[in-house]
């Protein structure tokens, strides 16, 4: 009777204490309870086999058997669902720095289009200004002084030979045959000044196009390094990840060997006396070392 009733109130035990299993503390004590239960039944079983009670001797070794799987099950899934809380921690801590890692790394990418944009609006400013003081430094320059041919020189002495003559009427065909002359040459003087401008204002602009033409080399000299740089922190970073993944995964496989040589040896055991800090301890003695 008094063995009864002690299962009994091993079983109100395990039903009080089932309902509190989302706590560290409600934790301890079901493995307090379940433990302290398995010592009932033990004890029970003992002193039905003592009495010849054999009926009642099986009943609580099958009950035994029965719990002692039930608690190896419960163990197992407990520690699955906290080595998959581990590794969703770690997926979502790297998760978080990748985001940060992109958020970092657009930044600074952005910020450096935003300087190269600036420097090259900067010098294209500055090649505007330069090109208008140049090219009116260059009209300001004055008009060599004209050259004219053999033929208008020679018109020229002509015109003033007769004129001395007083032939004044072939002196003046001479003029106006050698004033023609004179403005196609003038005119052509013209254009001649005015392509030679031409040639140095493009000439001029060319080196301002070569000097733009660098710096756009140097801004893709650097986005290139940029892309590199990003690159390879990237791979340092899912490296990193890596290492860490596998670490844990190293520890819960040794954590759930050590589990089940625990429950093989205690659960399965004639004593069943072990605190339920020390079962943890035993179960997950690999992490954090």
């Amino acid at each position: 009777v008094r063995d009864r009733r002690l299962v009994k109130r091993g079983l109100l035990i395990m039903a009080e204490n089932q309902k509190s299993l989302d706590s560290s503390q409600a934790l301890d004590t079901e493995e307090s309870a379940v433990q302290d239960f398995l010592q009932i039944l033990e004890e029970h079983r003992k002193n039905c086999e003592r009495q010849g009670k054999y009926v009642e001797a099986e009943i609580a070794k099958n009950r035994l058997e029965e719990l002692r799987q039930h608690e190896e099950n419960r163990r197992r899934e407990a520690m699955r669902s906290r080595q998959i809380a581990e590794r969703l921690g770690v997926e979502e801590a790297h998760m978080l720095e990748f985001q940060q890692f992109n958020a970092l790394w657009d930044k600074r990418m952005a910020e450096f289009e935003q300087k190269s944009a600036d420097l090259e609006e900067a010098m294209k400013e500055r090649h505007g200004t330069e090109l208008m003081e140049y090219i009116r430094n260059a009209q300001s320059e004055p008009l060599r002084k004209p050259k004219f041919s053999k033929e208008l020189l020679n018109l020229r002495r002509i015109q003033q030979t007769l004129a001395k003559q007083k032939e004044y009427a072939e002196a003046h065909k001479i003029k106006l045959k050698a004033d023609n002359l004179e403005a196609f040459e003038l005119e052509k003087m013209r254009n001649q000044h005015q392509m030679r401008l031409s040639n140095v204002v493009e000439k001029f602009k060319a080196k301002q196009t070569s000097e733009l033409q660098a710096l756009r080399k140097r801004v893709q000299t650097g986005r290139e390094e940029q892309k590199k740089q990003r690159q390879l922190d990237l791979e340092r970073l899912l490296q990193r990840y890596q290492n860490v993944k596998s670490e844990l995964e190293s520890q819960q496989n040794i954590e759930r060997i050590r589990a089940e040589k625990f429950m093989s040896y205690h659960l399965n055991s004639k004593t069943t006396s072990l605190s339920p800090t020390a079962n943890r301890q035993n179960s997950s003695g690999s992490i954090g070392r």
